[in-house]
């Protein structure tokens, strides 16, 4: 037995199995360190003649390897020559395991992603467990890069071409009975048989001889014909520019790593592949996906307390209001098994909310994430209801009934009088005061707001808000339930518009602006699209409806009329009964379905206010977003949120801003301080939305970061 910090080496009846168990770590991660105790163990693997095979496991239950330590590759662009050096560090690594001169098997229990996949890919069988936890996946292009070490070229001349194209551009894991259908391990057992089974296969391997000739394959060119590799990668890269609108290099990478490497020697497609990861490595892009994810791991672990409070057992739910939002948050509860009682006064509401449920589980077994079954007892712990003595045994009651002060108000005095000692009520309100909807109760302290985003069944955000009264043990008790339903909590101070409508409405109101000064809502539109969101502001007021925007904005506008310039177009449409996507019009028409079509009646709107004019796409862009980020400085300013890294996530989750991107305090540093005043001091004659706010003013001052 040999043994160093992370790697443990056991020989038994000419059986090596390599243990590998990062110390002081939940995960193993293929760090500097690690890779250094396994070229150590593999020097005593090969000074070794009694072995005749060898066996690859994770010391650590339900973990085989996390990938690489992202913390390394986080920093500025490394020098090429540094990169090339670590890349070949890797490469040499798992080509060592490749030629050992035994067969070998990769035992896989838990998460096998990354470099840990591409380690598993030198090995030449690979073993995986039926956990629910097991999955492989070469994840890198989510990070703004590729894999590095083989996964363009071996995993293609394991799985073909297009099944491999597929998984390394989308970077998700595939787990259960797919492993071993795409032949990407030799089988899928229960875990205890793991090892068992693993001899076995030793045994076999060993009789047989076949695996010298297999491993002899892998270093062969695939061999696509012409006509086959003309199509496979024009199919493909059409797919990948359909999905990624050419904002992600990596993906588009690894295609190009995987055409070069199918038709030559293993050898010469690992150098392209290399010479295709280097200009990704430290790049922009890679930086922001990077900080994006570690920025989403610190909200997966904050609380909402600073003191260690243990949330309150939240058993079951109650929701008021039966529309689209009593609806999503209804079914986002049961569908992660919390039961839920679901109120309105209208019957029919009731019902067509029940069938929005229905509808919304039946969508998800269609595309294979659930199965009937466990629709059919999401549904069984859904109840409805029109009286209010429902809510008596809740621990938690929601209230989405429509956004106006009076109405809630009148039902809080309702509902709270109803509920049990200790019980949580919360608001879904985006934009009413949370302090001052709290001085009609009793206890204010057991009252928050609990802000979803539309559909509930699809965005990943919720805002936790605070008001000034609001407890500790409520917010984490809220925070704890809402990561137990699959979502994103941020805790935000209560404000106008809380964090996301707040930074969100400066960019709304100047795409109105900019409509009025004449700028069509096509070129509006195109440059945000072209900046990377989602959709522009435009369809976006007719996604939310206009009528939903126009109220929303008056909220917000009048909270911050400094900076807030009035616009009529949004009156004038609603008055006119044109509220969006909901009624066929809006600024555009969607008489034929569809994304809009251009609406002559709009047209004829904005000849009223100005003539039509031209306008770059950057001035565009730099009116709609410098306006949003100089909101966000102010966030931070008054501590609404405690991080730069809420502010750009909650902006990432909540409005779909770019995550290549970073965020809009990422993308301010990305720009750097220098540009970011300047760009300001083009447009301050605009108004006070344009001045430089103080923290940007000291950032600029210091040299130093928004984002540190």
């Amino acid at each position: 037995m040999s043994a160093s910090p992370a790697v443990r080496l056991e020989v038994k009846g000419g059986i090596a199995t390599l243990f590998l168990d990062q110390p002081a770590s939940r995960v193993n991660t293929l760090s500097q360190a690690m890779l250094s105790d396994i070229e150590t163990a593999l020097a005593d693997l090969r000074s070794r003649i009694e072995i005749t095979g060898l066996i690859l496991c994770s010391g650590k239950p339900g973990v085989f390897i996390a990938g690489a330590d992202l913390k390394e590759l986080a920093g500025p662009k490394p020098a090429p020559d540094l990169t090339r050096k670590l890349i070949g560090r890797g490469l040499d690594l798992v080509a060592a395991f490749e030629s050992l001169p035994y067969p070998t098997v990769a035992v896989i229990d838990g998460a096998c992603v990354g470099g840990g996949l591409e380690l598993a890919l030198g090995f030449d069988y690979r073993l995986a467990s039926d956990n629910p936890k097991t999955e492989l996946g070469l994840p890198e292009t989510k990070i703004g890069l590729i894999p590095g070490w083989g996964g363009t070229q071996r995993l293609p001349r394991l799985i073909g071409p297009s099944l491999a194209a597929e998984m390394i551009c989308s970077g998700e894991p595939v787990k259960g009975k797919r492993l071993r259908e795409m032949g990407l391990v030799f089988d899928v057992v229960p875990t205890t048989r793991l090892l068992d089974e693993a001899h076995i296969i030793l045994s076999w391997a060993l009789a047989d001889g076949g695996w010298k000739e297999a491993r002899a394959r892998k270093q062969q060119p695939i061999g696509l014909s012409e006509e086959q590799l003309s199509f496979t990668f024009a199919v493909a890269s059409a797919q990948v520019r359909m999905k990624t609108g050419g904002h992600y290099p990596a993906p588009e990478a690894a295609l190009r790593a995987i055409q070069k490497g199918v038709n030559v020697p293993l050898e010469s497609g690992l150098k392209g592949e290399t010479e295709e990861f280097l200009p990704l490595a430290g790049s922009p892009i890679s930086r922001n996906l990077i900080g994006v994810f570690f920025m989403t791991q610190a909200l997966a672990k904050a609380t909402g307390s600073k003191q260690p409070i243990e949330p309150r057992p939240v058993r079951q739910v109650g929701v008021v209001g039966a529309g689209i939002m009593g609806a999503g948050i209804a079914g986002a509860h049961v569908r992660r098994g919390v039961p839920a009682v679901m109120l309105d006064s209208v019957p029919q509401s009731l019902q067509k909310g029940v069938e929005v449920i229905s509808k919304s589980l039946m969508g998800r077994v269609e595309i294979g994430r659930m199965t009937p079954q466990e629709a059919a007892g999401s549904l069984a712990i859904l109840s409805t209801s029109q009286a209010i003595q429902a809510l008596a045994d809740r621990d938690v009651v929601i209230e989405a009934i429509v956004e106006n002060e009076e109405a809630k108000i009148k039902l809080f005095g309702q509902v709270e009088g109803m509920l049990p000692p200790g019980a949580i009520l919360a608001s879904n309100t985006s934009t009413i005061s949370i302090t001052r909807m709290a001085k009609s109760l009793t206890a204010p302290e057991r009252f928050a707001g609990l802000h979803f985003f539309n559909p509930v069944d699809r965005m990943q955000l919720v805002e936790v808000i605070r008001g000034e009264k609001t407890s500790d043990e409520t917010i984490v008790t809220l925070v704890a339930l809402a990561r137990r339903i699959g979502k994103t909590p941020i805790v935000v101070n209560d404000c106008p518009g809380f964090l996301v409508n707040r930074v969100l409405f400066p960019y709304i109101n100047e795409s109105l602006l900019l409509l009025e000064n004449g700028i069509s809502p096509r070129a509006i539109d195109k440059a945000a699209t072209a900046f990377g969101m989602p959709m522009g502001p435009i369809t976006l007021n007719d996604l939310v409806g206009l009528d939903t925007s126009l109220y929303a904005g008056r909220v917000i506008d009048g909270a911050f009329s400094d900076r807030a310039v009035k616009t009529t177009i949004l009156d004038e449409l609603v008055r006119a009964g044109r509220l969006g996507q909901k009624t066929g019009a809006g600024f555009y028409s969607y008489a034929k379905g569809g994304k809009g079509a251009d609406d002559p009646y709009l047209t004829g709107l904005l000849a009223k206010h100005s003539t039509p004019k031209e306008m770059s796409v950057e001035e565009i862009q730099e009116r709609l977003f410098l306006p949003m980020l100089t909101e966000a400085t102010r966030v931070l300013e008054e501590g609404i949120v405690q991080t730069p890294g809420e502010v750009d996530m909650g902006l990432i989750l909540g409005i779909g801003f770019p995550p290549f991107r970073g965020g809009i305090l990422h993308w301010a540093d990305t720009l750097g301080s220098d540009a970011v005043m300047s760009k300001l001091e083009r447009y301050v004659a605009l108004g006070k939305r344009y001045e430089p706010t103080p923290l940007l003013q000291q950032v600029a001052a210091s040299g130093k970061n928004l984002c540190g």
